[in-house]
């Protein structure tokens, strides 16, 4: 705690990084995540390929693909960037998709029957509905990339990894502790914000069906 201390500026600098990785990641993920789990609902036969696809890159060792993606990108912010939204990915569209495919389709044809076009339907019926497991995945999305997050730090990337790498290569246990510690609090903050959303989310579902 000592080092926690008497470093809270480097310390806070580092949170801030690897808050600001954090986002855009997640700006990303979204960017991406959001169109292909609707394509991914409207077009059946693309999930299991889909799915398997991301459920590979997923499973991809993160060191070894950060490196990978060194030859082309060098090191730095964006390979960073790159890799984590890759990552983020299956568990954003996967539970995306599950609120998609979830909602009753006699709600759907309601809709159409009230003279609702397709971007209507998506933001005023099935957004609202497929809310919760849509921030259900941010939520996974989010804590993995934090966790994930700090191996960036072996690329350039900055943020709190930096702290855990540093610790480990001098052997300073403090290090090691004040960089957990941030990693812990950054990621229990976005938890307990994101669940709060989503259970907001749920709550107004059930009010407007009561």
């Amino acid at each position: 705690m000592n080092y926690l201390v008497n470093n809270a500026a480097y310390v806070l600098t580092l949170f801030w990084q690897h808050l600001q990785l954090t986002l855009v990641v997640l700006f990303f993920t979204l960017l991406v995540g959001v169109p292909l789990g609707l394509l991914l609902e409207r077009v059946k036969w693309l999930r299991a390929p889909a799915l398997s696809l991301l459920g590979i890159i997923y499973t991809l060792p993160s060191l070894s693909f950060f490196v990978l993606l060194i030859p082309l990108f060098g090191l730095g912010f964006t390979p960073a960037v790159i890799a984590l939204t890759a990552y983020a990915q299956l568990l954003l569209v996967r539970n995306w998709l599950v609120g998609l495919t979830g909602i009753d389709p006699a709600i759907l044809e309601a809709a159409r029957g009230l003279g609702m076009n397709g971007w209507q339907r998506f933001f005023r019926v099935e957004l609202p509905l497929a809310l919760p497991m849509l921030l259900a995945g941010l939520r996974l999305a989010t804590l993995s990339t934090i966790g994930i997050g700090t191996i960036a730090a072996f690329i350039n990337a900055g943020g709190l990894g930096v702290l855990l790498f540093q610790g480990v290569v001098t052997a300073n246990y403090e290090k090691i502790l004040a960089g957990a510690l941030a990693v812990s609090f950054l990621s229990f903050g976005a938890n307990y914000l994101l669940a709060f959303l989503e259970r907001q989310a749920e709550i107004n579902i059930h009010s407007k069906s009561a």
